[in-house]
C-alpha cells in the first residue's frame, strides 16, 4: 500500500471515529429533562394573540389554465391557550391587498407537540388538530353562490355574512370528510415576539401526513 494512500485512509478513520465519539457523547445530546424544559418555555411564552402581519400569500392546490398554481390570498388571527388549546381565524382575500375578502375561516382546537424540527434552534414539530370547531363564513355573493352548488349537501342555503358549522361534516371544497378532525402537520418556531409557522409546499401539497411537514419557516405572526 502507497504511503500517501495510508495516509489517507487513517485520516478517514480518524475522523469517523471523532463522528461517532460526537454522536455518541451524552454531553452532545439533549437531554430528555432539558427537552421538556424547553417546550414548557416555549408554550409559556406563546400564550396570547398574534396577527399576520399583513396579507400572505399561499400556493392553493387549485390550478390555472396553464397548469400553474393559483394563489391563495389570507391573514391569520391566532390565539394560544393553557392546555395546547388554540383558536384559529383566516380571512380569505381575491386580492393580494386584502381589499375583496371572500372567507372568513375559524379553527378550534388543539395542539399535539411532537419534538424538534431541524429548520431553527427551539423550533418544535406540532400538530393542529381542529377537535373542537370548524365554521365557515361567506364573506362574498359569489363565493356563497359556488358553496350553494359544491356545498349544499347537510347545510342550509349558504349566504353573505351568514356562518355555517362544517365540524365533523363532509365539506368538499376542504376535501373533508363525515366524521374526521381536519389535522395538519406543521411547525412552530417562536422568537422574540414573532411566531413562525412552516412555509407551505411550493407545489401545493398539503401538511396531511408526517411526510409532507413543512421544512421552511412562513412570514410570522406578531405578538398583538
Amino acid at each position: 500500500m502507497r504511503k500517501g494512500t495510508r495516509v489517507s485512509l487513517l485520516l478517514l478513520l480518524v475522523m469517523t471515529g471523532a463522528h461517532r465519539a460526537a454522536a455518541q457523547s451524552p454531553s452532545k445530546q439533549p437531554k430528555a429533562g432539558a427537552m421538556e424544559t424547553d417546550v414548557t418555555k416555549i408554550k409559556q411564552a406563546m400564550l396570547g394573540n398574534w396577527d399576520s402581519i399583513a396579507p400572505e400569500v399561499r400556493p392553493s392546490a387549485a390550478k390555472n389554465a396553464d397548469g400553474s398554481l393559483k394563489p391563495f390570498y389570507l391573514k391569520r388571527t391566532f390565539k394560544y391557550l393553557p392546555s395546547d388549546r388554540f383558536e384559529l381565524e383566516i380571512v380569505n382575500s381575491a386580492d393580494p391587498y386584502g381589499a375583496v375578502p371572500l372567507a372568513r375561516i375559524k379553527i378550534g382546537g388543539h395542539m399535539l407537540w411532537r419534538g424538534l424540527h431541524p429548520i431553527a434552534p427551539g423550533a418544535q414539530k406540532v400538530d393542529f388538530v381542529a377537535d373542537e370547531s370548524y365554521e365557515v363564513t361567506p364573506l362574498a355573493q359569489g363565493f356563497a353562490e359556488v358553496l350553494n352548488k359544491v356545498a349544499s349537501v347537510g347545510y342550509a342555503p349558504w349566504a353573505v355574512n351568514s356562518s355555517q358549522s362544517i365540524f365533523g361534516k363532509s365539506f368538499v371544497p376542504f376535501g373533508l370528510k363525515e366524521g374526521t378532525n381536519f389535522m395538519e402537520y406543521d411547525l412552530v418556531y417562536l422568537r422574540g415576539d414573532l411566531l413562525f409557522w412552516g412555509a407551505r409546499n411550493i407545489d401545493g401539497r398539503g401538511f396531511d401526513t408526517d411526510q409532507n411537514r413543512p421544512t421552511n419557516l412562513q412570514i410570522p405572526l406578531i405578538r398583538k
